[in-house]
């Protein structure tokens, strides 16, 4: 994986630029400590910081080819799955290849099928290419939204980077927030709507786009979106071929030139990743898999058993390096640091995010780093096979608001009063929920309640898991670690999406479907383990640093979080330790000292971003 950035400027002459946007890119270092090149054009700058994991020599970038006398140059952040077939395709079209990296089959690809060449790519990407012969910039970002985006645009051209830090890092660029901006933070956060970046003037490449611009002109298009047909297959078909997509997903993601790992948390997702990827390397003769798990420092004394997190990880995982003798390590967190880096993960993520859910994964991704350069993990199974125990409960289901999203209310009584009356969280959030509604390509004659549920699997996939997409890859690129999520293969992703609930929850199972599809692939135990989220610290110590950093920031009375929130309602909050917000704040866990924890990111960011409102 790398970081990528750039400048488009159509009348300014970019070659006295390219120490700007150097600067651009070495923000972006944690992304790529391996290599930083930056290449200039007539009216364009491009930065790339480089993650080394396939052809060391042959996929440096950014990478120009030249094909009938025009000139191509890529700016590229990801990792194709398809490789081979698109190499053997275009060899056989009369191109010729000078390296054996994704990065030239990428460029060949524009190259030959020009803007079409989306179409034909399976893997996580984001990318530009300067088309010098059109003139034209064209930028696109994978299906699912596994690799960032972001742009900012100016009078005559634009800025782009993998991060929102690369852009602030131009001289143009301010960090100020406008009342959109406030709705996002404090409405949606730690999601946002598609598309938006918080920021004034800040936008995000929406997931399955693709852009393009000329001196004249701006086109973003759609170009993949999942289709709604009858499904015809049998229970045992479907299953199946389930099986066979997740095993191609799984396998096809182990390609590397330097060693790979799995997350392994003893839950079905990520020890199906485990099993399969041991076998095929035990097939191929390759090194023992590493896996890593992840535990707070006493959790099992403190753990306490809830209809979220029914029951703690460590007896399941041991379970599974024992089956397949794996090269096992287990990291654990003390509740010191995983409140000193609370810091840390807001500024991997530019952005307030998901308190000390964020700091312990970015901390685990560093210990898995020491080892490996890139892991495999189960997010997006519980999107798209219906994990989740909102896709379960009906009045969720029929609800007019994300699912995850049940603290509006709460939201919207610690703002300070003014702003309750500009900002309108709750209709601004239910707008958001409509929009994207409306995106929902129905399948007509279902009933009422499938075609809620329909939408549910919609939001889930474009909402839901893209947060959490964005949070693997921030936590886990701040470590230079690359991480990849086969369960978000396309094909996968475009088969589940017609299987009908009934079969999804096959034998009145949460995710049964699955399970039915990996038997014999993993342990009985294994296989019909309930459902347990990413861990979060049971400890009664971590509240404490918590409490009294959002303490201190009420004795100074003029930090700026009292621009936006009621000074009493976080004065109440602290005194309770977090007890006076009931509900959780954001998806299943953000409750109590994490919230705490979340308001003091953005105290934080306020601080060190100084972030200023408009209006």
């Amino acid at each position: 994986m790398c970081g990528i950035t750039g400048w488009i400027d159509f009348k300014r002459e970019m070659k006295n630029e390219v120490n700007v946007v150097k600067a651009m890119a070495d923000s972006l270092a944690h992304r790529g400590p391996d290599a930083g090149t930056t290449w200039s054009g007539d009216h364009v700058v491009f930065g790339h910081r480089r993650l080394i994991v396939i052809d060391p020599a042959g996929g440096a970038q950014p990478m120009t080819r030249v094909q009938n006398g025009k000139e191509y140059t890529l700016c590229y952040n990801g990792e194709l799955y398809n490789t081979d077939e698109l190499r053997s395709e275009l060899k056989n079209l009369g191109y010729r290849f000078e390296s054996y990296s994704d990065t030239e089959v990428l460029l060949m690809s524009y190259i030959h099928w020009q803007e079409g060449c989306v179409e034909k790519l399976n893997g996580i990407f984001s990318f530009a290419i300067w088309d010098s012969a059109r003139e034209m910039l064209f930028m696109a970002r994978d299906r699912l939204g596994v690799k960032p985006l972001f742009f900012y645009p100016l009078e005559n051209g634009l800025l782009f980077g993998s991060e929102m830090k690369a852009i602030l890092a131009h001289p143009l660029v301010k960090t100020e927030v406008d009342t959109e901006g406030l709705q996002e933070l404090l409405g949606l956060s730690p999601s946002h709507t598609p598309g938006k970046g918080v920021f004034k003037g800040m936008k995000e490449l929406r997931p399955a786009h693709w852009f393009r611009m000329t001196k004249n002109e701006t086109e973003v298009r759609r170009y993949w979106q999942v289709t709604s047909e009858k499904h015809l297959d049998s229970e045992e078909e479907t299953a199946l071929k389930v099986r066979r997509l997740v095993k191609d997903a799984i396998e096809r993601q182990l390609v590397s030139d330097l060693p790979i790992s799995t997350f392994l948390s003893g839950g079905v997702d990520s020890s199906a990743i485990t099993a399969i990827s041991h076998a095929h390397m035990q097939k191929k003769h390759l090194p023992t898999l590493k896996t890593f798990s992840f535990d707070y420092e006493d959790n099992a004394k403190f753990f306490v058993e809830s209809h979220f997190q029914p029951n703690s990880d460590a007896p399941w995982v041991k379970r599974m390096t024992n089956t397949f003798q794996t090269d096992h390590h287990n990291a654990v967190i003390t509740q010191d640091k995983l409140f000193t880096l609370l810091e840390d993960s807001m500024r991997s993520r530019d952005l307030p995010g998901m308190a000390d859910i964020d700091s312990s994964l970015m901390w685990f991704c560093g210990e898995i780093r020491k080892q490996a350069t890139v892991g495999l993990s189960g997010e997006c199974a519980d999107e798209i096979f219906g994990g989740y125990p909102w896709f379960h409960r009906e009045d969720r289901l029929m609800s007019d608001i994300f699912p995850w999203m049940t603290s509006i209310s709460g939201r919207e009584n610690l703002l300070r009063p003014a702003l309750q009356k500009k900002l309108h969280l709750k209709e601004y959030v239910k707008a958001r929920y409509e929009d994207s509604l409306a995106e929902v390509p129905h399948l007509e004659g279902e009933s009422k309640i499938e075609a809620k549920r329909r939408g549910m699997f919609y939001v889930n996939m474009i909402w839901f898991m893209t947060t959490l997409l964005e949070r693997k890859d921030r936590m886990s690129m701040a470590k230079s670690l690359e991480v990849r999520v086969p369960f978000a293969d396309h094909h996968l992703v475009e088969y589940v999406w017609n299987v009908p609930w009934a079969m999804k929850m096959l034998n009145n199972r949460e995710k049964g479907l699955l399970r039915k599809a990996l038997e014999g692939v993993l342990p009985t135990e294994i296989l019909y383990r309930k459902k347990s989220p990413f861990p979060k610290t049971h400890h009664p110590t971590y509240k404490n640093p918590v409490t009294q950093a959002l303490g201190g920031v009420i004795k100074e009375k003029d930090s700026p979080l009292f621009d936006i929130l009621d000074y009493q309602k976080v004065k109440d909050l602290v005194a309770t330790e977090g007890a006076s917000f009931t509900e959780p704040y954001f998806g299943q866990l953000m409750t109590g000292p994490q919230l705490m924890a979340h308001l003091l990111q953005i105290d934080m960011w306020l601080k060190q971003y100084n972030v200023k409102i408009t209006s």
